[in-house]
């Protein structure tokens, strides 16, 4: 042994564990199989509906249907 601790490879490649995971998860959807994969592609789409508040006043409702819009 080399007396360094051990470190998770994900975080060693510079990636969080979520990044790491959905990285994973798009590796295992492409490897399948119909048809499972479109049941799959089913369930991956979402959406949902966000807003701010400032000063005890919600703002309009913005429709979110991806996660790079998430939290702006």
């Amino acid at each position: 042994m080399t007396g360094t601790p051990a470190a998770s490879f994900w975080r060693i490649a510079g990636l969080s564990y979520l990044q790491y995971v959905n990285r994973a998860a798009v590796s295992v959807r492409s490897a399948l199989k119909e048809p499972a994969k479109s049941k799959l592609a089913a369930q991956t789409e979402f959406s949902y509906k966000a807003s701010s508040w400032a000063d005890g006043v919600q703002s309009e409702k913005v429709e979110i249907t991806s996660l790079g819009a998430a939290g702006k």
